[in-house]
């Protein structure tokens, strides 16, 4: 799927739960709210590789894995565009970056 087409995807669903939490809630949930989330759902991923390498025992590891990744960069899309952040160019110059890094210590 290309970059932008997922990006589109992500915020679309976004403004679904935006309508959603404003409904039950009031507002919707915060740029705060939204990283604690992340930070719940980086926690579940880290159990998860655990499970895929045999530390631990959780059923359907493999499935629940790809579900996580994908929350996981949900997350880090709708962060990224409530802070204005062009995540694609950011991507890329971090990729240049660490490529760079890569090279001097060789």
């Amino acid at each position: 799927m290309e970059f932008q087409k997922a990006i589109h995807r992500a915020l679309d669903l976004r403004r679904q739960y935006e309508r959603k939490e404003t409904e039950l809630y009031g507002a919707p949930a915060t740029d705060r709210e939204l990283a604690q989330g992340f930070a719940g759902d980086a926690n579940n991923l880290v159990k998860l590789v655990q499970a895929e390498r045999g530390e631990l025992e959780i059923l359907n590891s493999r499935d629940k894995l790809e579900a996580q990744l994908a929350h996981c960069l949900w997350s880090v899309v709708v962060l990224a565009h409530m802070h204005e952040v062009n995540l694609e160019t950011a991507f890329f110059e971090a990729m240049d970056r660490l490529e760079t890094h890569l090279l001097e210590a060789e």
